[in-house]
């Protein structure tokens, strides 16, 4: 995943070297994540574990709360190009196929992606997210997503109806995973079948 968050940071990298040591910051950063957790992460491993000196981490990041915070914009970015790249295979208007789509590249990520399962899109931890929180950020982009491929306008109707999607998927998803570390097949497929029967009275 070497996309460069758009998450503030110290410095914008300029050059193609710069951005290539980010994403390397990046991942080294997602892959402690996984290894030692939120508390134990710390900023000089990150910059051990991505082969740069300490310097180039804060030229870019503060601290590692702002570390978090482009991990997770990075995995939200990545998250979108996934189910975009999916939409050319499906006809026009159908949006169970869409939302096939938005659950498996979930589940998909989360399996695995280093570092998704404790950031994910930055609600797992308090990292500084909006005060709007994550949830919001996947329902703007996702209502994006979803008036392209129906030809419909973005309208607080449709965002409302996907942010209660969101929302509900989410906590879902999440007993899926407390069920089962890699995801409780029975949970989700019920989780299929709520959303598609509340989707069905706001899309059809």
């Amino acid at each position: 995943m070497g996309r460069v968050p758009h998450a503030p940071l110290r410095r914008a990298p300029v050059q193609r070297r710069s951005t290539e040591r980010l994403a390397r910051i990046l991942d080294a950063c997602a892959e402690l994540l996984d290894e030692t957790g939120y508390e134990e992460l710390s900023t000089r491993a990150v910059a051990a574990r991505a082969g740069v000196p300490i310097g180039s981490v804060y030229r870019f990041f503060t601290n590692k709360r702002a570390l978090a915070d482009a991990l997770a914009q990075r995995n939200l970015d990545s998250y979108a190009e996934r189910i975009g790249g999916r939409l050319g295979a499906l006809p026009d208007g159908d949006w169970r196929g869409l939302l096939d789509a938005v659950l498996d590249e979930y589940l998909a990520m989360k399996r695995t992606v280093p570092g998704f399962a404790l950031v994910d899109f930055g609600h797992q931890i308090p990292v500084g997210a909006p005060a709007s929180g994550a949830n919001h950020q996947v329902a703007d982009r996702l209502t994006g997503l979803v008036a392209g491929h129906l030809g419909r306008d973005p309208d607080k109707e449709l965002r409302r109806a996907i942010l209660m999607a969101v929302e509900a998927a989410d906590a879902l998803l999440q007993l899926a995973f407390r069920v089962r570390p890699s995801g409780d097949e029975e949970i989700v497929a019920e989780t299929r079948v709520l959303l598609r029967a509340y989707l069905a009275k706001r899309l059809d």
